[in-house]
Order: structure tokens, then sequence, then C-alpha cells
């Protein structure tokens, strides 16, 4: 889409899913796909609970020296739902607390997305959920955006009401497609001010985006579903073969065992230093720990930027919880 001065939008999808969960296609199909069939420019796999295949993606997409920026990304579920988290440095753990998973989310540098909210049979977040989170006083629990547009039966539930939610506290609306097959990639996405992943990053923050989708029919939901079925019968099949005849056959997540070790080894050391900076921040003196706290504020200027961010999001939730009793947000359709 062009602008009146000549440049145009970017168009992203961060909400991908692969064999690696329950996606059809390997990262590598999906990459091929987004360069020779969409427009798109900014690219996530998330898969539930995973991120092997959004690495690879990534190191394909960076090999090739593809015209698609690949970011690291997860949808994870918490005790309150689905959560989505994009410009992930390592995985996830599910099950945990909303708040817990938010905050690692941006520890990591990512941004915290609420994907499909109100969807009650997709683990889409409630109401609550989303205005406990709003309203913390933790300076690293908040929201950056809501999946306002979602092509899916999931997204098209709570469509509405996500509007008016994040119109209610101030939050930018993306969309994303929800992909389980290459041929749904980008029917759902955002436009953003630029072109590259950081213009993404920084039109979210900015609250710059706009999205949009389709709607997927019932046929067309059935025919996705039916290739999903088909896909997790093969997923059953290798794991009786590999847990019951003991013929030691891998899961496939589309990704090389070399490339595995790779981001195993990555991940380890990436989560090893985080534990050694906060260790050192928690120890010697005061006139140390403000040394270092510099330090990192000058090693990361975006992590500085969030922070200072989120304060301004707890000082605007404390003026909204005290105007709670004239107003509230309107629920999810019935």
């Amino acid at each position: 889409m062009k602008l009146a001065d000549g440049s145009r939008l970017g168009k992203a999808d961060v909400h991908i899913h692969s064999i690696a969960s329950d996606g059809t296609a390997s990262a590598a199909q999906i990459l091929e796909y987004v360069e020779s069939h969409t427009d798109l420019d900014v690219v996530a796999i998330a898969d539930h609970e995973r991120i092997e295949a959004a690495f690879e993606c990534q190191r394909l997409a960076i090999e090739r020296g593809s015209r698609v920026q690949v970011v690291v990304a997860e949808e994870v579920t918490t005790r309150s739902g689905h959560l989505l988290g994009v410009f992930l440095q390592a995985r996830l753990r599910r099950n945990l607390g909303l708040e817990t998973t938010v905050a690692e989310i941006h520890e990591q540098g990512g941004l915290a997305i609420v994907p499909h909210p109100f969807s009650s049979f997709t683990l889409g977040m409630r109401k609550h959920a989303i205005m406990r989170v709003h309203l913390s006083a933790d300076p690293l629990v908040y929201w950056d955006a809501l999946e306002g547009f979602n092509p899916s039966t999931a997204g098209r539930y709570g469509r509405g009401a996500t509007a008016r939610i994040a119109a209610e506290l101030g939050l930018p609306l993306v969309g994303n497609s929800d992909a389980h097959t290459v041929d749904t990639i980008g029917d759902g996405h955002t436009l953003f001010p630029g072109t590259t992943a950081e213009d993404y990053r920084q039109a979210i923050l900015a609250g710059t985006t706009s999205g949009s989708c389709i709607t997927w029919g019932p046929v067309r939901e059935v025919l996705i579903y039916g290739r999903q079925v088909r896909k997790q019968a093969r997923d059953v099949s290798r794991w009786g073969r590999r847990n019951l005849l003991r013929d030691d056959a891998p899961r496939d997540l589309g990704v090389p065992p070399d490339q595995l070790e790779r981001q195993r080894e990555r991940e380890r050391l990436y989560l090893a230093e985080r534990e050694e900076r906060r260790r050192a921040a928690g120890s010697g003196s005061a006139a140390d720990s403000v040394a270092r706290s510099a330090d990192d504020a000058r090693e990361s200027e975006r992590g500085l930027a969030r922070r200072l961010r989120a304060v301004r999001l707890g000082a605007r939730a404390r003026s909204m919880a005290a105007a709670a009793g004239r107003r509230e947000v309107e629920g999810p359709p019935t």
C-alpha cells in the first residue's frame, strides 16, 4: 500500500504454525511460499510451546538473503489462555501464570500480544485476564498489542469485543493469519510504517499499526482441519513407533538434527548469560549495582524504552482504576 509521500506500508504475519506443532508445512516450505506467493515483509512461525521451526525459518531466510525478514515467536499456553510472544530468544515454559509469562517475554526483549481474544474453544484470553495485566504495577507486565484480525472462527468470534477493549485501553490492534496450511498465510496481516522487522516492532510500540483479514467460510475451515487431522495421525504413528516399538524414530520438527543441536546450545548459552547477569545485579555494593544497571541500559536502548513505556502505562492504569466505577469495558458477545 502506497502512502502520499511515495513510501509504502509494510505487511507482517507473525502467527503461523508449522509441522513442529499443529501446522502442516515445514519451516522451509513456509518460507518458500511466503517468498513466492505473498507480498509479506515480516513473518514469524509461532508454534504451540515450541520455537525450533521459528529459529530454522529465520536461519534459512538469513542464509538465502531473503527479501522477507523472519522473527522468532511462540504461542504459549498460560493458566489464563494462549499468549503470543514475538522477538524471542528462548523457549517459553507452558502453564505458568499469565503475569510470569508476560514478564518473561519482555525480559527477553520481546512483544506480548493476545492472540484471538475471547475465543472460548481455542483458549482465547478473557476480559478479566487482559485487564489484570493492563492494570499491573510490575514494569515488565503490560500488553503490547491485541490480535484483532484473525480469519478463523476463533478470531471472528471475539473480533468486535477485541476492537472495543483495545480502544478502551489504548492498545494497538494487529492482524495475523493463524495459518496452519501454507495457502492461508497472509489471510490476516498487520500494516505498519516501514518494511523491516524493527519497523514492525517500533510501529507496535508507537501504536501506528492497522490490521486486516478475510473470513474463512465453514467449507474452508473443514478442509484445513482435515489436513491437520491427517498430519496429527502421522505424528501419533511416529510417537507410537518411538515409544512403544523403540525404533528411535524422532519427532519430525522440520529441522535438520545438526541445526537442532546448534539451537539448543545457543539457547543454553543465552539463558546461562542472563542468569549470570541476574546474579551480578543482585550482588556487590549499591554503587556497583548502579554501575551495572547503567551498563545494561547502554547495551539495550530498546529495553530501557520498554521500561519507560511500562511506567507510563502503569500511571495510566492507576487513573483508569480510579474511574472504574464510572465505566466498564464491554465484554465479548454471548
